[in-house]
């Protein structure tokens, strides 16, 4: 663009960034140095171009969400819009097919995606990796029928526990694929983040043995806590239960109380005492009783254990300290503060405290996440920035939603 000043100057303003100014200098005719200040404004075309551009450019990895359409998947969804490096190139939902994901969860209305089709009409060609959101009992199939190029994060049960006897057991369903049982590696990122880095299959943890392991195992692996007599009381937020319509589930059916369910059964049960057992280098035996609360989203684990000989609540508050001072998402509290869910909702972290029980020789810790972010889709995440070999926290900094 060049503008003219009493016939005989002429200035090549170029191309300047929106609300970029410059000082232009240019010669008259008579000698003189004549200077303009130019501020130029690019049109919204122009940038909205250069915006999808350098969008594009950006998302090296693509990615799949198998299962878009239940809460884990559009969790995903949500905590992708954001991430730098992994951009969505498959969604698949049965049910949905043909459907996007903004009529699905109108919060998700911004997201320019592609419609999710059925998992059989799904094209892997331009997929590096995928989050498996599908109910257990389902994945086992899938995930063998995946191109083997593929990084996987599975966050249904299918793959968590090692005994394929012991998961049909829980489960009621013999396993599908126990040769790939041999492959996947349990994803609980701060305690084995090393064989995380170099999997191929990574099975993501439950969100309650997630918000029961990451204290446990520090205390159980340091001989500070008791192996015997751990006594856990959990409460979830209803969305831990999933989407699908079940009657136990309605409103009136959750509000305005408490609901105790899986007593001495809950299918988690066995992956958190496989998680502790391998702490312990023996044989570890809970006792668990979940419950839902009438709320959205949430965690909190109170776990009661009994201290070793001579330990004292100081010892287990110092080695919880030294164990995660310098991670990103657990953090122990100051001495007294009390964790609460409302402080880590739509967050990846993990807040823990200890404290003395009044009965000598025991101890109270309590653990909150959000079950669906740090319990379910944000833990994954940081799984595959490991195993994509970014930072763990790219995509997660989402700070908690208060009030």
């Amino acid at each position: 663009m060049s503008s003219t000043i009493g016939g005989s100057v002429s200035v090549e303003f170029g191309c300047l960034r929106k609300y970029e100014v410059r000082r232009l200098s240019t010669r008259q005719g008579s000698g003189r140095m004549l200077s303009i200040r130019a501020s130029v404004v690019s049109s919204p075309d122009t940038l909205e171009l250069s915006k999808a551009n350098a969008k594009q450019a950006e998302k090296m990895v693509r990615v799949g969400v198998l299962g878009a359409s239940g809460y884990t998947g559009a969790e995903i969804v949500r905590l992708l819009a954001n991430h730098p490096h992994f951009g969505i190139t498959l969604m698949t939902a049965d049910r949905k097919a043909g459907q996007s994901i903004g009529s699905v969860f109108p919060h998700l209305i911004t997201q320019d995606l592609p419609n999710m089709v059925a998992v059989k009409d799904a094209d892997f060609s331009n997929v590096d990796a995928v989050f498996c959101c599908l109910p257990h009992g389902t994945t086992q199939e899938i995930i063998k029928g995946l191109p083997k190029s593929l990084k996987i994060v599975d966050l249904s049960a299918d793959f968590r526990l090692r005994d394929i006897n012991e998961y049909e057991e829980w489960y009621g369903l013999p396993h599908k694929a126990p040769e790939l049982q041999k492959e996947a590696v349990y994803g609980l990122t701060e305690v084995l983040r090393g064989e995380i880095q170099n999997a191929r299959l990574v099975a993501n943890p439950g969100c309650y043995p997630t918000s029961i392991q990451l204290p446990l195992i520090p205390l159980i692996k340091a001989h500070l806590i008791e192996p015997r007599n751990i006594i856990i009381d959990a409460k979830s937020g209803v969305s831990g239960a999933g989407r699908g319509a079940k009657e136990a589930h309605l409103y009136t059916e959750i509000a305005e109380g408490l609901h105790s369910y899986g007593i001495t059964k809950h299918r988690h049960v066995p992956e958190i005492e496989q998680g502790l057992s391998d702490a312990s280098n023996s044989k570890i035996t809970v006792s668990f009783t979940p419950h839902l609360m009438p709320m959205s989203r949430g965690m909190q684990s109170t776990i009661y254990v009994e201290m070793a000989p001579g330990v004292n609540i100081d010892d287990l508050y110092e080695h919880l300290n030294n164990t995660y001072q310098a991670e990103e998402f657990v953090r122990l509290l100051e001495k007294g503060v009390v964790p609460h869910t409302r402080h880590v909702r739509g967050s990846n972290y993990c807040l823990i405290n200890v404290f003395q029980d009044r009965i000598p020789g025991r101890a109270i810790i309590i653990s909150v996440i959000d079950n669906l972010v740090k319990g379910a889709s944000g833990q994954a995440l940081q799984n595959l920035n490991l195993m994509m070999g970014f930072p763990e926290d790219t995509g997660l900094q989402y700070q908690p939603l208060f009030p």
